[in-house]
């Protein structure tokens, strides 16, 4: 019998019933499809061949009382790490002197307190020849947005012509008043030293003593403001004081008030477990670089000043046997701040050009090495996209002896939502060394964080196309979720395995001494939606590189805790027929991107019955005195667990 087939419009008529029934049946089965798509991926990284060829990530558990905002981290000798807060971006726990810093110990994963005497958010740091991590700087004051200034402010400077009545002291709240009629309040106690009498051939000079202190107008509003250089009085002052104790102030105005530095010095000792105060800055510094000088003794550059000024070059060194902070007019040289400088073999300090945000968009940022010694600097040219190297990471490429420094990514100054793939390598052995392009970044990236492992590669990570991870090419936000290992004898970025949490501004990463890496921090300026201020990450994440699921690591046993420059050193190892190289890895102490303190020196290696030798370099400006991780690698490329030795 023949069917009847269904009209054009009863078709129709069906079909627009069983769409509305197709689509609730794929969005009832949506949540399945997804589940099954997590399960194979979670299946698939966990697998021992994916490992092997992408290594593994892992989210360590932190307890609620220990999640800190990681500002600084340093891994320490002991196989700590030391992980500082300070404030951590956070003005109420600025305010309320909440500071924080916590001790982690990757064997057993405990967590300890640390009190933090002063805020260290923001300060400088690198590790001495004993062990102990200078930390100098950081915040005395938090910036201020124009919008929420509501009286004129600036800095005034309080100027004492009387060399015979000694020092002068002035309380928080002293009145200056101008000539405007206007009348001005100290924000804190102010001491002005007296004048001194110097003699200029028959001459007697009188030098104004001085002392610079915040003050705010008393009245609400623009009225107080005054935007040229002008003098002010001192309200209560009788007789000579009169003509002899004043103020001058160049601008008193309602615009943004900027981070300001602090002065205070620290040694943190590994053993004891605590900061032990030093002698104080010669200036206050936010965001500076701490750096060795050939002797031993550190230079510090750069930073904000305590009235959040850009510090016009005027740097000073740490006298490390006297523990004392002198200024270092013989070395003036300006950099934006952060500048990542590089220790090279023949004792010149290497600036990469990376900086991480403060400073003239001009002055100071081309790259070069500097002497010194003799206070000469020498450009490094031939850098692709020279305006971008803000927020940019380098490193020395492993092994140290090839001399050979690495920049990667970065952004144009300020909070521009600009950045580059770009990468560039310099080799500092050649004459007139120059930058030639290297291979680029997977994507555009700021805030890279970049790990020197004991391979020879460099691993790679996190970072974010955009400012503090905000709005790119239409995203609301741009943190990568990426990694990559850089081979620096093929010149190849490997693709690694996918971290799980984003990383931008005020992040870090560091090799543990059992060969893994942890990340920690970031500090995004949005939420996920773009609208809305982000939350500081607290989460702590660590990757196992795939040296690590190879087969068994080799075994380094017993030897010498300290080792000599040009001497060999025997350590014991049941694996001395498969040992092809040993290196030594100084630990890390990294802030903002800016590690100028971790390196990869590679060892020679004979092999003794039961054993290996391996011989340290005869040259300080390879390996600076100090402490490292000995790490011996087989035939396979596989690293042993670190050894803490000290070369002396």
């Amino acid at each position: 019998m023949n069917q009847r087939r269904p009209t054009m419009a009863r078709r129709l008529l069906t079909l627009a019933v069983m769409m509305p029934v197709m689509a609730a049946v794929a969005i009832v089965n949506r949540p399945i499809v997804s589940f099954a798509a997590d399960r194979y991926h979670e299946f698939n990284i966990n697998r021992l061949s994916y490992k092997q060829q992408f290594g593994h990530w892992s989210l360590l558990k932190v307890p609620a009382r220990f999640r800190i905002n990681a500002i600084h981290a340093a891994m320490l000798r002991t196989g700590k790490v030391l992980i500082i807060a300070g404030s951590g971006n956070d003005r109420e726990k600025f305010e309320a002197g909440t500071f924080r810093t916590i001790l982690w110990d990757p064997r057993t994963d405990k967590f300890k307190d640390v009190p933090t005497p002063t805020d260290l958010f923001c300060a400088g740091h690198t590790f001495l020849p004993n062990g102990n991590l200078l930390v100098a700087g950081g915040t005395k004051s938090y910036e201020v947005l124009e919008g929420d200034i509501t009286h004129a402010a600036g800095v005034m400077k309080v100027k004492n012509e009387s060399p015979d009545h000694g020092a002068r002291t002035f309380a928080k709240g002293t009145r200056f008043l101008g000539a405007n009629g206007h009348a001005y309040l100290t924000r804190a106690e102010v001491t002005v030293p007296a004048a001194s009498k110097m003699w200029h051939g028959n001459h007697m000079m009188v030098h104004a003593g001085e002392a610079e202190v915040w003050v705010d107008a008393v009245e609400e509003g623009d009225a107080g403001n005054v935007t040229a250089p002008a003098q002010y009085s001192i309200e209560g002052l009788t007789g000579d004081d009169t003509r002899n104790l004043y103020g001058i102030a160049e601008k008193i105005t309602r615009e943004k008030q900027e981070y300001g530095g602090d002065k205070t010095s620290y040694e943190f000792d590994p053993i004891a477990e605590r900061y032990v105060r030093t002698g104080d800055l010669v200036e206050h510094r936010w965001y500076p670089t701490l750096a060795p000088m050939p002797n031993g003794d550190i230079l510090a550059v750069s930073g904000l000043d305590e009235f959040g000024r850009m510090l016009p070059g005027d740097n000073e060194r740490y006298l490390v046997s006297k523990r004392k902070w002198v200024p270092a007019p013989e070395v003036k040289r300006v950099f934006p701040t952060y500048p990542a400088l590089f220790q090279t073999k023949d004792d010149r300090l290497f600036f990469s050009g990376s900086n991480a945000g403060y400073g003239s968009d001009t002055e100071g940022r081309t790259p070069g090495l500097w002497d010194v010694t003799k206070n000469k600097f020498q450009v490094v040219p031939g850098l692709e996209d020279p305006g971008m190297t803000e927020t940019s990471a380098s490193v020395m490429l492993p092994p140290a002896q090839d001399q050979k420094v690495m920049i990667m990514g970065g952004g144009e100054v300020g909070d521009s939502p600009v950045s580059t793939a770009r990468t560039a390598i310099a080799d500092l052995d050649e004459k007139s060394p120059r930058y030639r392009p290297g291979p680029d970044l997977p994507a555009p990236a700021r805030y890279l964080s970049t790990v020197v492992l004991p391979d020879d590669t460099v691993f790679t990570s996190g970072g974010s196309s955009g400012y503090r991870g905000g709005p790119y090419q239409g995203r609301n936000r741009s943190d990568l979720l990426t990694a990559q290992i850089y081979d620096p004898d093929r010149e190849v970025f490997q693709e690694a395995a996918a971290p799980t949490v984003g990383r931008n501004y005020h992040s870090e990463a560091l090799l543990l001494p059992d060969g893994r890496v942890v990340t920690m921090g970031s500090d995004p300026i949005y939420d996920e939606t773009g609208k809305n201020p982000g939350k500081f990450e607290q989460r702590i994440e660590i990757y196992s590189p795939p040296y690590l699921f190879q087969g068994a690591p080799p075994q380094l046993g017993g030897g010498p805790r300290t080792i000599k420059y040009g001497r060999g050193a025997a350590y014991a190892t049941a694996d001395a027929d498969r040992i092809t190289g040993a290196r030594l890895v100084r630990p890390s102490a990294v802030t903002h991107g800016t590690d100028v303190d971790q390196r990869s020196v590679e060892l020679g290696v004979g092999r003794t019955p039961g054993g290996v030798t391996v011989t340290v370099p005869d040259d300080p400006g390879l390996a600076p005195s100090g402490w490292y991780m000995l790490f011996l690698i087989d035939d396979k490329g596989v690293p042993s667990k670190g050894r803490w030795v000290r070369v002396a």
